[in-house]
Protein backbone atom coordinates (compact mmCIF):
# COMPACT_ATOMS: atom_id res chain seq x y z
CA UNK A 1 0.00 0.00 0.00
CA UNK A 2 1.42 3.36 -1.34
CA UNK A 3 2.52 5.57 2.20
CA UNK A 4 -0.54 8.03 1.17
CA UNK A 5 -2.81 5.31 1.88
CA UNK A 6 -5.25 4.90 4.29
CA UNK A 7 -7.55 2.49 4.43
CA UNK A 8 -8.26 -1.05 3.91
CA UNK A 9 -11.50 -2.99 3.78
CA UNK A 10 -13.01 -6.87 3.88
CA UNK A 11 -16.11 -6.82 1.86
CA UNK A 12 -17.98 -9.54 1.68
CA UNK A 13 -21.68 -9.19 -0.87
CA UNK A 14 -24.87 -11.72 -1.21
CA UNK A 15 -27.08 -11.67 -3.85
CA UNK A 16 -27.01 -12.27 -7.66
CA UNK A 17 -22.94 -11.19 -7.82
CA UNK A 18 -21.34 -14.25 -9.51
CA UNK A 19 -21.50 -14.51 -13.34
CA UNK A 20 -22.96 -10.85 -14.34
CA UNK A 21 -19.17 -9.25 -14.54
CA UNK A 22 -18.87 -8.52 -10.65
CA UNK A 23 -15.46 -9.37 -10.51
CA UNK A 24 -14.11 -7.76 -13.38
CA UNK A 25 -16.25 -4.82 -12.95
CA UNK A 26 -14.26 -4.41 -9.41
CA UNK A 27 -11.22 -5.24 -10.33
CA UNK A 28 -11.76 -2.40 -12.81
CA UNK A 29 -12.80 -0.01 -11.04
CA UNK A 30 -10.52 -0.47 -8.01
CA UNK A 31 -7.44 -0.17 -10.84
CA UNK A 32 -8.28 3.07 -11.71
CA UNK A 33 -9.40 4.05 -8.45
CA UNK A 34 -5.11 3.34 -7.90
CA UNK A 35 -6.50 0.41 -5.13
CA UNK A 36 -4.72 -2.66 -4.02
CA UNK A 37 -6.22 -6.12 -3.31
CA UNK A 38 -8.14 -8.97 -4.79
CA UNK A 39 -11.59 -9.99 -5.30
CA UNK A 40 -13.03 -13.62 -5.51
CA UNK A 41 -16.14 -15.85 -5.72
CA UNK A 42 -17.16 -18.18 -2.72
CA UNK A 43 -18.17 -21.35 -2.93
CA UNK A 44 -21.80 -20.05 -1.54
CA UNK A 45 -22.36 -17.63 -3.90
CA UNK A 46 -21.20 -14.52 -2.72
CA UNK A 47 -17.88 -12.62 -3.23
CA UNK A 48 -15.46 -11.08 -1.23
CA UNK A 49 -13.96 -8.33 -1.67
CA UNK A 50 -10.02 -6.58 -0.22
CA UNK A 51 -9.35 -3.26 -1.43
CA UNK A 52 -7.05 -0.95 0.16
CA UNK A 53 -5.92 2.61 -0.66
CA UNK A 54 -6.51 6.15 0.15
CA UNK A 55 -9.96 6.62 2.26
CA UNK A 56 -11.50 8.39 -0.93
CA UNK A 57 -10.63 5.87 -3.19
CA UNK A 58 -11.73 2.95 -1.01
CA UNK A 59 -15.30 4.61 -0.07
CA UNK A 60 -16.08 4.93 -3.53
CA UNK A 61 -15.13 1.72 -4.10
CA UNK A 62 -17.28 0.72 -1.29
CA UNK A 63 -20.12 2.61 -3.28
CA UNK A 64 -19.80 0.60 -6.07
CA UNK A 65 -20.25 -2.64 -4.72
CA UNK A 66 -22.84 -1.84 -2.50
CA UNK A 67 -24.99 -1.46 -6.12
CA UNK A 68 -22.97 -3.67 -8.11
CA UNK A 69 -22.53 -3.31 -12.04
CA UNK A 70 -25.09 -3.69 -14.29
CA UNK A 71 -27.25 -7.28 -14.25
CA UNK A 72 -26.19 -7.86 -10.42
CA UNK A 73 -28.16 -7.91 -7.67
CA UNK A 74 -26.68 -6.71 -4.05
CA UNK A 75 -28.88 -8.38 -1.28
CA UNK A 76 -26.47 -7.18 1.27
CA UNK A 77 -23.38 -6.50 2.18
CA UNK A 78 -20.78 -6.83 4.91
CA UNK A 79 -17.68 -4.84 5.50
CA UNK A 80 -15.06 -4.39 8.11
CA UNK A 81 -12.27 -1.77 8.13
CA UNK A 82 -8.77 -4.15 8.26
CA UNK A 83 -5.37 -3.95 8.92
CA UNK A 84 -3.78 -3.23 5.35
CA UNK A 85 -1.75 -6.67 3.94
CA UNK A 86 1.51 -4.32 2.59
CA UNK A 87 2.53 -7.61 0.52
CA UNK A 88 -0.27 -6.52 -2.27
CA UNK A 89 0.79 -4.58 -5.04
CA UNK A 90 -1.85 -4.76 -7.53
CA UNK A 91 -5.81 -5.42 -8.00
CA UNK A 92 -6.37 -9.12 -8.98
CA UNK A 93 -9.25 -11.71 -9.54
CA UNK A 94 -8.31 -14.64 -7.23
CA UNK A 95 -9.33 -18.14 -8.35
Amino acid sequence: MAPHAGKAIRVTVEGRVQGVGFRYTTRGVAQELGLTGWVRNLPNGAVEVWAQGSIDAVDQLQALLEHGPQGSFVKSIEFEVVDPDRTLEDFEIRF
